[in-house]
């Protein structure tokens, strides 16, 4: 073959590879993972959820917002229901990456630190590589949350699992009480899942400006838009006051690599319609990612 051919061939193979791609990795230009969290579709089953994940052009689920009949890692799921969940991930043609903890700060320390590690296991046997937890509301828990915390980032460690803490009010308001926390928790399996839309729901400040001191510790990223204090996160990005384009332009600087997971969009009146919305949510973050 000519070095003509050769060209012509590998460009050719180059276009039917992208083309097969789910569409969140060929248009990513930075190549940070892109998934959905299962939010959206939480007032539907589980299984509607999968199915509306993959339609919106998800390879990626992430294991969040827990139902009354999905309890996901929590230490009330069963091995049969933890087996059986993981064969439905697995026959959905999804992978799962991410389960939200629960926390008992109320509780005695010792019974709390093994309430988590139970979830953790959970994670663990789900081939999950992220627990998430949101803090705490009151600053009067942050010490037990701490203790919890650096427990937790130990043991998972060991699990092959990082702990992530996001945005969420309280302790974890915004880039000063963050900062607070990953000092005192001081383990290097413990960082941050940043929500640009939380950080204006929950304190009115600017994502961008609270990005900056704690760049260096994100190691995913919470897809969600907000136009005010208290207001509506479940809508369509773009439509608030979140800034993605400088979002994503200042994790790139700061060396991150993904992944991304949509969690705010807008629920419809039924399931196939929060798919379509998911799926528009899925094209707004392609374009912003093929810009950088």
């Amino acid at each position: 073959m000519d070095r003509r051919n050769f060209l012509c061939g590998a460009a050719t193979t180059g276009v039917a590879l992208c083309l097969s791609w789910p569409h969140a990795t060929w248009a990513n230009a930075v190549g940070w993972p892109v998934g959905c969290f299962n939010r959206p579709w939480a007032k539907w089953s589980f299984d509607e959820c999968l199915k509306g994940v993959k339609a919106a052009g998800y390879a990626t689920v992430g294991l969040l917002s827990r139902t009354k009949h999905d309890p996901f890692i929590g230490t009330d799921a069963t091995p049969d229901y933890i087996d059986g969940l993981k064969r439905r991930i697995a026959a959905s043609g999804l992978t799962a990456n991410l389960g939200s903890l629960r926390l008992r700060l109320a509780a005695p320390l010792a019974d709390a630190i093994k309430d988590v590690r139970a979830q953790i296991d959970n994670a663990h046997t789900l081939s999950l590589g992220y627990v998430m937890t949101f803090g705490a509301d009151n600053p009067k828990d942050v010490g037990p949350f701490v203790k919890v915390m650096a427990d937790a980032a130990a043991y998972a460690q060991d699990k092959g699992v990082a702990v992530v803490m996001k945005p969420h009010g309280g302790i974890s308001g915004a880039a000063a009480e963050i900062l607070k926390v990953i000092k005192a928790v001081d383990h290097r399996n413990f960082s941050i899942w940043y929500d640009a839309g939380n950080i204006i729901h929950y304190t009115g400040k600017d994502p961008v400006s609270e990005l900056d001191p704690i760049a260096a510790h994100v190691t995913g990223f919470c897809a969600k838009d907000c136009g005010a204090v208290k207001g509506d996160v479940m809508t369509q990005l773009g439509t608030g006051k979140v800034d993605f384009a400088a979002v994503f332009k200042r994790l790139k600087s700061a060396g991150f690599q993904g992944p991304i997971m949509l969690e705010g969009s807008k629920v419809g009146s039924t399931a196939e319609e929060t798919t379509a919305n998911a799926k528009a949510n899925r094209e707004f973050l392609e374009r912003a990612l093929a810009s950088l």
